[in-house]
């Protein structure tokens, strides 16, 4: 079979289409023949090199198919536990010792079939097509725990999400006003600021030509919001603790723009902010989030749709901050 390969750790060039030996289900898994696999900024990580990781590794951790000798329509939940320690069972799976996620832990889903856990292929209605089934799993099941589980948004709320044109972003919003909240959400164009407009965002702000904070405080009567989505890291860091009001909530789910910021600690314990640690999620809170998809009260949001095999101009997109959404490659 066909897949994309990193075999060593560099830029877009060192992908690979290759040939595979089809993978064997083991003791409690299915084969998922794969229609269509999600693009991540984790797939960007695992190609440039993570801490730990073992090459070569097959990408991709988002997918949707036909289970092998059933034709059960799915869509794969890309993160595993041990299924028996205190996390698990308290539905905190991403702090299970043994928590692991397709296409960086193990190979992953862009390629012609995947090996699974059977709990982890989902169901799909027939309603749901497979590029749309392979956008959702990781981004629907990170910004459920970020707007839902961590940040506990409350209908009275407001929220900030910045560059809320990204895959996880776009759904953000979209939880966050079925949530009752108001949304202040942020883009680097006045292209993506209409998208999010139309997505349902109360408020846009276009961080690129303005003041973010400035125009936060203006819009809440000085007072922040409660909550702030940030998943950027060092470049939007300082301004999410600012853009807070107190007692305010800011959680962060990955640091796109470098993990190292700088932090006035004064701002945190004298103004008694919560920072919220937060990746993937438990299987409950996928189901949970894909409650509403099936309902057709939310949606992924898809940017473009590419050959797999060109996965690499696929990284290139992303790197490049040209997608609203998320880029789906299928076979």
């Amino acid at each position: 079979m066909k897949a994309i390969r990193v075999l060593s750790p560099g830029g877009p060039e060192v992908l690979r289409w290759e040939d595979l030996p089809e993978p064997v289900p083991g003791p409690g898994e299915v084969l998922v023949d794969v229609k269509a696999a999600g693009v991540n900024h984790l797939d960007l990580w695992v190609r440039k090199g993570l801490p730990g990781l073992t090459y070569p590794r097959t990408l991709g951790c988002d997918a949707a198919g036909l289970v092998r000798g059933t034709g059960q329509r799915v869509l794969l939940n890309p993160a595993t536990g041990c299924g028996t320690c205190e996390f698990c069972a308290d539905g905190q799976l991403p702090l299970c010792r043994d928590y692991s996620i397709l296409g960086e832990h193990r190979d992953g889903t862009q390629a012609a079939a995947v090996c699974v856990p059977k709990a982890n292929a989902i169901p799909i209605p027939d309603s749901l097509s497979f590029e749309e089934a392979a956008a959702a799993p990781l981004v629907f099941l990170t910004a459920w725990r970020m707007i839902v589980t961590r940040g506990r948004l409350n209908p009275s709320e407001d929220v900030l999400v910045w560059s809320a044109g990204a895959g996880v972003g776009t759904v953000c919003v979209q939880f966050a006003k079925h949530a009752g909240a108001r949304v202040i959400a942020t883009a680097s164009s006045d292209e993506k600021c209409g998208k999010l407009k139309a997505l349902g965002a109360d408020v846009v702000l276009n961080h690129s030509r303005e003041d973010a904070v400035k125009r936060v405080r203006e819009i809440t009567g000085k007072r922040g919001v409660d909550l702030v989505v940030d998943y950027i890291g060092k470049e939007t860091w300082a301004k999410s603790l600012a853009c807070l009001r107190r007692g305010g909530r800011l959680v962060t789910c990955g640091a796109t723009s470098g993990h190292d910021p700088v932090e006035d600690l004064r701002h945190v314990f004298y103004r008694q902010l919560e920072i919220l640690g937060c990746t993937m999620g438990s299987n409950k809170e996928l189901e949970d989030a894909l409650r509403l998809l099936f309902r057709g009260q939310v949606r992924p949001v898809i940017d473009s749709v590419l050959p797999m095999k060109d996965a690499a101009e696929a990284h290139r997109r992303l790197e490049n901050r040209t997608v609203f959404g998320k880029i789906v490659l299928t076979l």
